[in-house]
């Protein structure tokens, strides 16, 4: 089926996301927020700020006037959490009541502990598609094999969005739990800054992935807890990206958590770069609380991140409670 289809933020992921759906989509429009950007996508078939080897294909056009989007049947959000109440203020008179809108972030809001898709339901319907797994922009851009998975209300939304991703090499697997897939997307970050203090305190791997692992553990519980599935924390978005965030380089919540376990602390501010993991830690410990559950590895991060305690302080209290398990 050839349709337009639209995708906010053109950053590394939605750069990346776009040259996949351009494979299936007669015209693939991107929306950014620099000028410069979406002249370069426009002009030179790139995006130099974030893939300056990678050549775009031609059907990919930018813009910088979201009205541009109003005749798109699909929409990707592909912006972080802290962007998607304005982002949603900003299309609630643009876009058809019948576009389906895809969400790519994992984070929640706070203090109002909404997902990002309640935020899309506050504004829109209920029939949104959420995406998540154990995904790399980089990888995705290159076209090196990847899975992951979707999840909607609506489930002929989850079909009609899976055949404009699927490609020879990217994969993705629909499953029946919009909450889970929700906030596996954002307890895998708590996880991956849990295992990066560690990391950065040198603590021994024996140790490391025994955090790891009651960290699964009290991810399941967590779901479980809020009405969702627990084999969804088995599926992509769950243990696969749980695993890949928690100890890849790559990853920007475990390069946060190293910082914070080496006592050293970035200036998200001066450096630009979003940690969408620090902004859901309150949350989650919120909902942790209301669902009468405990987490010893939210608490954990809580301490560190949070109540800006010692990490060797800390990670004294987290073992001291595995005895108690």
């Amino acid at each position: 089926m050839k349709i337009n289809v639209g995708v906010i933020g053109a950053g590394s992921l939605g750069t990346a996301i776009s040259q996949r759906l351009s494979e299936n989509s007669e015209n693939v429009i991107l929306f950014a927020r620099k000028k410069e950007i979406c002249d370069d996508i426009n002009y030179n078939n790139l995006n130099s700020q974030y893939f300056p080897n990678q050549k775009l294909n031609e059907n990919i056009k930018s813009t910088i006037d979201i009205n541009d989007l109003q005749n798109c049947k699909i929409i990707f959000l592909t912006i972080p959490s802290s962007a998607f109440r304005e982002t949603l203020s900003n299309l609630k008179n643009i876009i058809d009541i019948n576009t389906i809108l895809v969400t790519t972030a994992k984070g929640i809001e706070y203090p109002s502990l909404k997902t990002m898709g309640g935020l899309i339901n506050e504004y829109f319907d209920e029939n949104y598609v959420v995406m998540s797994g154990p995904n790399f922009a980089s990888e995705i851009m290159l076209n090196q094999p990847t899975i992951t998975n979707i999840s909607s209300k609506n489930k002929e939304n989850s079909k009609l969005v899976k055949n404009f991703l699927s490609t020879k090499q990217f994969k993705v697997k629909i499953i029946d739990d919009i909450k889970g897939i929700e906030l596996c997307g954002v307890l895998k970050n708590i996880n991956a800054i849990a295992n990066g203090i560690c990391e950065g305190m040198n603590i021994n791997e024996n140790a490391r992935y025994s955090i790891l692992t009651l960290g699964f553990n009290d991810t399941i519980k967590i779901i479980e807890s809020i009405g969702g599935k627990s084999e969804t924390v088995h599926e992509y978005c769950g243990f696969g990206d749980l695993m890949m965030t928690a100890t890849s380089n790559e990853s920007r919540n475990h390069t946060l958590g190293i910082l914070y376990g080496q006592k050293l602390i970035i200036d998200e501010i001066a450096s630009g770069i979003v940690f969408e993991g620090k902004n859901s830690i309150k949350a989650i410990r919120d909902i942790c609380e209301k669902n009468n559950v405990s987490s010893n590895i939210v608490d954990f991060v809580y301490n560190v991140i949070i109540d800006k305690m010692p990490p060797t302080r800390a990670f004294d209290i987290l073992w001291k409670s595995i005895e108690k398990k």
